[in-house]
């Protein structure tokens, strides 16, 4: 047994584990964030991906021990003010963090562009894909800005979706790439 801290989604864990446990154990069953999801544990289809100090990684094929003392941030850190720390999390809470989104995006204002447009887009179906593909299109678009939507499908090809087809997720990725720019457009 080891004891590991590492900071997810701007909060400290620390915990003793076996020091065989998986970061995507740990991210989960100790760090309490379930948005991560397990679909493969061979790296194959991306649903565990994970940013550990700003890369991408597959967290099925992460030791938790490798990640001890670094950054990690799930896709519940993309919009960490909608997802309470779970020690502050109460009955009356629940009800007002996961409210639903109105048709014209009214609330939409608090999530990452990239969330807002994945709901635009309609880019989802089961779900179950989206925690991975969401973190590995925020790195390709932090990185290029502009891409096609060949690049796009060329980012998320280490990504399974079973549902969607892949075409409203690139639109969803082209979309966010347009809000993304704007932004540093307005800046500079």
């Amino acid at each position: 047994m080891q004891t590991i801290t590492m900071t997810i989604n701007g909060r400290d864990v620390t915990a003793e584990i076996d020091e065989r446990t998986l970061l995507l154990d740990f991210i989960r069953d100790v760090g309490g964030f379930t948005g991560t999801h397990n679909g493969c544990l061979e790296a194959r289809c991306g649903c565990c991906s994970v940013e550990v100090d700003g890369d991408i990684v597959k967290s099925c094929n992460v030791l938790a021990v490798q990640a001890a003392g670094r950054s990690v941030t799930t896709v519940e850190g993309l919009a960490p003010q909608r997802v309470a720390p779970m020690e502050h999390i109460t009955t009356q809470s629940l009800a007002g963090m996961y409210r639903p989104l109105d048709a014209l995006g009214a609330q939409n204002e608090d999530l990452h562009p990239l969330q807002a447009a994945f709901h635009k887009c309609h880019a989802l179906q089961c779900g179950f894909c989206t925690p991975g593909m969401l973190m590995v299109l925020k790195d390709y678009l932090e990185d290029n800005p502009d891409p096609t939507r060949e690049d796009v499908r060329g980012a998320i090809a280490g990504n399974l979706c079973r549902c969607t087809g892949y075409q409203h997720i690139v639109d969803a990725a082209m979309e966010a790439a347009e809000q993304m720019r704007e932004p540093a457009a307005a800046d500079g």
